[in-house]
């Protein structure tokens, strides 16, 4: 006589299973959850490491012509006017990369030394912390993302490790990092399950433990309307 199949013990089992399977999961998307929404977000991107910049008003009069300076690089996509040290220059973007000519001279400009870059970012930054470092880098790092180098990495004193990552041609700032903004990206790692690039939300690894937590859910449910008493009908009395 083939045995009943009891199914809140199979249940029971099932969601075992699965809570050992994916239950630190669902403590991390927890922790990283509440971290994520408690600091607010223009803290984590930093705007508090850099001053407020005026509307800069840059005088056309006496300037090279935009035309000449697109002329002189090969496939000119771009040409827009901006300041580097307090000075006007053309920032010409081409296939072969960003170019910068003095907008006053017509003269291409070399990249920033490295005391330039120090004191773009001392120009730029709101505390008056030191400079502890100031890198050319030319191989991507994590928190600068899909960004490619080169760019320079400026770093000041303090305990949450500011840092400025400066445009080597322009001295224009390409980001803001600082502890709040790296504990966030960490965060956002173990959220998003994406241990690589850390920019894929609809990768395998999550699909399979959103999936394993909703039916650790599923089952939990059910053994939890299994756990309530059922009345047991009386026989009718003849």
């Amino acid at each position: 006589m083939a045995r009943a199949i009891r199914w809140p013990l199979v249940v029971r089992r099932i969601h075992k299973w699965l809570a050992l399977f994916v239950g630190v999961q669902v403590v991390l998307w927890t922790i990283t959850g509440f971290y994520m929404v408690v600091i607010h977000i223009d803290t984590i991107h930093g705007d508090h490491l850099v001053k407020t910049a005026p509307t800069a008003t840059i005088a056309t009069a006496g300037l090279v012509p935009p035309a000449t300076v697109a002329a002189a690089v090969e496939g000119a996509t771009e040409v827009q006017l901006q300041q580097r040290l307090g000075r006007p220059i053309w920032r010409v973007q081409s296939p072969a990369g960003l170019v910068a000519f003095d907008a006053v001279t017509g003269r291409r400009l070399a990249a920033l030394t490295g005391p330039e870059v120090e004191r773009v970012a001392r120009r730029l930054y709101a505390g008056d912390a030191p400079v502890v470092a100031a890198t050319r880098l030319t191989e991507p790092v994590q928190e600068m993302g899909k960004r490619k180098p080169t760019y320079w990495q400026v770093e000041f004193e303090g305990w949450n490790r500011p840092t400025l990552y400066i445009a080597p041609v322009t001295g224009e700032l390409l980001a803001k990092r600082h502890l709040a903004w790296r504990v966030f990206d960490f965060a956002w790692m173990l959220h998003i399950m994406d241990y690589e690039a850390r920019t894929d939300v609809n990768n395998p690894l999550l699909r399979v433990a959103t999936w394993s937590a909703f039916a650790m859910a599923l089952s939990g449910a059910g053994l939890l309307i299994w756990s309530f008493p059922r009345r047991k009908q009386k026989k009718a009395v003849r």
